[in-house]
């Protein structure tokens, strides 16, 4: 088994007054961390790869990317900002012409991947919308590329399970009968079909890689599928305890859905959760903008989890996370990229930093703000508890897995170091972290990943992905042909009243 010394580093810990331990010495051996302090080196043998800190470089847990979607990596910058519901026509379509062949998928998939590796991410949960259907060989190209790059992945399969027009509200006011028929048109694939996409991946890659690839399962949201599918779904998760992923009141239009649909009868999609008994401590409640008190009285009652995606939520205007509120209730937080398509990177220091300020025009009192300290905890402890592996990720300690990022703080972002936490936040973009480990294993170093041959990926992805744009020009059109229709709607959701306001004032 491989091991590693890494000589004279300082040493992240949350609760030491300036936020390290050292310099010092960390030992590991095969996954884990062994040792750490002055006589950590004592079980070295010739083998061990050892790396000197000069006491300036610092490590850290390796960033937790809590909430992601691989599909749309190739799509950087491709769209305007756009509402949700707009964005979605073109950000997912399911048109034949965009069903991707296993290699496309493998290689958009490892676009993220190697982004988040350079920057220092050594987790990600993917909540993965295969369109316009998962399929074997396409769930097993994204689990591949992730296996080869050598990235913890966590990944479920986000597919709706109900027609359009069961997911949305006011759309079928006035529709002519062409849109009529495209929101009762059934998805491409069933609720069955689904379970057994996911007894593929779970039987197939559950615990793969010596346990570095696991399953998750994802009812995309509450609104998009059935009853019993989404029972369905939760007894997955509890029997093999892996987490569920459920967007929750990410736009005012899903808010509107509490008055709008009858099957919610005046309960919001967090009440309606909770009164069918599936909103759980296994689950991650993705965004969570449009909440009220009660919501999260119930979310902190069941012991979930929210995922903040900060800036997606600025990308797509969706509002802004009520922080604070969250906070007060001991909910745990994680931090997540959302996507390469409404973030415009893979880059977990970014998000770190948005979620570091937006909160600052709350309206709160200035000591009511998120702390550096608070959001660094979202990024490691909240998104080791996301993972459900809160007892071996998040952490820089004896025992822990070793899923390690070293930055050198001999870099303009730290110097002069006043406060490493602050800078940590506000001032670091990701080019200061020198080397990251996973699982004990060092796949980024000196500038390069060391797991792939990076230079060779991104020119094939830059010929598949240029040829595929065109070819898929008139599928985008069509993807926008009721654009208007979906316009009115979040129009017509902008002016409801809804009992609350998540957007900032002009």
């Amino acid at each position: 088994m491989a091991t590693t010394l890494f000589r004279n580093v300082l040493v992240y810990r949350a609760e030491a007054p300036d936020g390290v331990l050292g310099p010092t010495d960390v030992f590991v051996d095969g996954q884990r961390i062994a040792a750490i302090g002055p006589d950590a080196g004592g079980a070295i043998v010739p083998t061990t790869q050892t790396f000197d800190g000069g006491g300036h470089k610092v490590l850290l847990p390796g960033l937790i990317n809590g909430h992601f979607h691989s599909p749309a990596n190739h799509l950087k910058g491709a769209f305007p900002s756009l509402p949700l519901e707009l964005f979605m026509l073109f950000e997912s379509p399911a048109g034949e012409v965009f069903r991707p062949t296993p290699r496309e998928a493998y290689l958009r998939t490892m676009l993220g991947a190697i982004e988040m590796l350079r920057t220092g991410t050594t987790a990600v949960q993917d909540d993965a919308f295969l369109m316009p259907l998962p399929e074997p060989d396409i769930i097993d190209a994204v689990m591949q590329a992730y296996a080869d790059v050598g990235i913890r992945a966590s990944v479920a399969l986000d597919q709706p399970e109900l027609p359009e027009g069961a997911k949305l509200p006011y759309l079928a006011a006035n529709a002519t009968r062409a849109f009529a028929d495209s929101l009762t048109h059934p998805p491409a694939m069933s609720a069955d079909g689904l379970l057994d996409m996911y007894g593929h991946l779970i039987s197939r890659w559950h615990r793969a890689e010596g346990g570095r690839l696991t399953a998750a399962v994802s009812i995309s949201a509450p609104q998009r599928v059935s009853v019993e599918y989404f029972q369905a779904i939760d007894d997955l998760s509890k029997r093999h305890a892996i987490p569920l992923f459920a967007h929750m009141l990410e736009t005012k239009v899903q808010r509107a859905l509490a008055t709008e649909q009858p099957r919610f009868r005046g309960r919001s999609l967090v009440g309606y959760a909770a009164d069918l008994g599936l909103l759980s401590d296994r689950m991650n409640v993705i965004h969570a903008i449009w909440v009220d008190e009660a919501d999260l009285d119930l979310i902190a009652d069941a012991g979930a989890v929210i995922a903040h995606n900060p800036i997606s939520n600025l990308r797509l205007g969706s509002g802004v996370m009520p922080f604070r509120m969250i906070r007060d209730r001991a909910i745990p937080i994680c931090l997540g990229v959302d996507e390469a398509i409404c973030d415009d990177a893979v880059n977990m220091w970014s998000v770190t930093k948005m979620a570091g300020l937006i909160h600052n025009i709350s309206g709160l009192e200035s000591d009511r703000w998120p702390s550096a300290a608070e959001v660094l905890d979202c990024l490691w402890n909240g998104g080791a508890r996301a993972m459900g592996q809160q007892h071996q990720l998040g952490a820089v300690r004896e025992g822990y897995l070793a899923d390690l990022t070293l930055v050198d703080l001999h870099t303009l972002a730290f110097t002069p170091l006043n406060d490493l936490r602050r800078q940590l936040v506000y001032c670091h973009a990701g080019d200061s972290v020198v080397l990251t480990m996973v699982d004990g294993r060092i796949v980024f170093e000196a500038g390069e990943v060391t797991t792939v041959d990076e230079e060779a990926l991104l020119g094939e992805a830059r010929e598949v992905f240029a040829e595929l744009r065109n070819l898929r020009s008139d599928g985008y059109d069509e993807a926008g042909r009721w654009l208007p229709e979906y316009q009115a709607m979040v129009r017509r959701a902008r002016e409801a009243d809804v009992g609350m306001n998540r957007w900032v004032a002009t």
